[in-house]
């Protein structure tokens, strides 16, 4: 397993990390939010990370918490990535609407797919991969549980001055098994299922316990030829793990693992989760 490293570009940078927290700068603002892979020793100490900081989120959870405001600050703004525009904002979950770590995803879309292309966006969030495979062209669709954040992702595609692609609020393996029943196929399926949370009807989910039943799902609707892209966070989803299950299926023609990480101006290196690569 190798590591590719997103290219920060001028509206994003991982300034430092370490001590379990990221510095981070999107646009003008700059967050300070726990990680749990900067388990080294920062660049700076986290006392001068706050003289430049606009906002840190303090957990009190796992899964929740709420921001600490060091400046004034916008609480929405924009940012944009390759004549994309991704809107901004601060969530209760830690998170502001985008993963720059998958940035190399996006640079994938844009170099693979085509206007002949036909997509597929599961566990979709704010629509990045989306808008990026809009941009190309491509038919695309997008495919989150949640009408909120299906929302936040058509208002990425407006103000990127994108049209046309196709909102789908339901379960991510639901959709994926009627499509099959439906006879739909695609050329590239893209899927980033959370680690773990609350499925439909407060059903607990966890990536482990799902991972074999994606891969099925999505080779049963990849047209051959076909590409999967898979990005998983979870620790007890190794590479091992991974490798064993891909290896006993049939019909995968390609199949890579690679770990998304990020360099900051600091010279640390974040590690973020497992990238897997399925070629039908």
């Amino acid at each position: 397993m190798g590591k590719i490293y997103a290219s920060q570009w001028s509206d994003y940078e991982l300034i430092d990390a370490g001590g379990g927290l990221k510095l981070e700068r999107w646009g003008k603002i700059i967050t300070i939010r726990p990680d749990v892979n900067a388990y080294f020793k920062s660049g700076d100490p986290h006392s001068k990370w706050r003289q430049i900081a606009h906002a840190e989120f303090i957990e009190s959870s796992h899964t929740k918490g709420e921001w600490k405001f060091l400046k004034d600050t916008k609480k929405e703004w924009t940012i944009e990535y390759n004549t994309l525009v991704f809107n901004l904002r601060f969530t209760p979950f830690k998170h502001v609407g985008l993963f720059p770590e998958q940035e190399f995803n996006w640079k994938w879309i844009h170099e693979n797919i085509t206007e002949k292309s036909r997509v597929l966006n599961l566990f979709a969030y704010t629509g990045a991969a989306s808008i990026a495979a809009r941009k190309e062209v491509a038919e695309v669709y997008h495919v989150d549980s949640i009408k909120t954040v299906n929302n936040w992702a058509k208002l990425n595609m407006e103000s990127s001055g994108l049209v046309d692609v196709r909102w789908v609020t339901e379960d991510a393996l639901k959709f994926a098994s009627r499509e099959q029943k439906r006879g739909n196929s695609y050329d590239c399926i893209l899927m980033d299922p959370p680690a773990f949370g609350l499925g439909p009807n407060k059903k607990r989910w966890k990536i482990e316990n799902h991972y074999k039943a994606l891969i099925d799902a999505a080779l049963n609707i990849l047209n051959p030829g076909g590409k999967i892209i898979l990005n998983t966070y979870s620790p007890k989803l190794n590479e091992q793990k991974i490798k064993e299950f891909v290896l006993s299926k049939n019909g995968i023609k390609n199949f890579t693992t690679d770990t998304l990480c990020i360099k900051s101006k600091s010279g640390k290196r974040l590690e973020y989760g497992i990238r897997t690569f399925l070629e039908k």
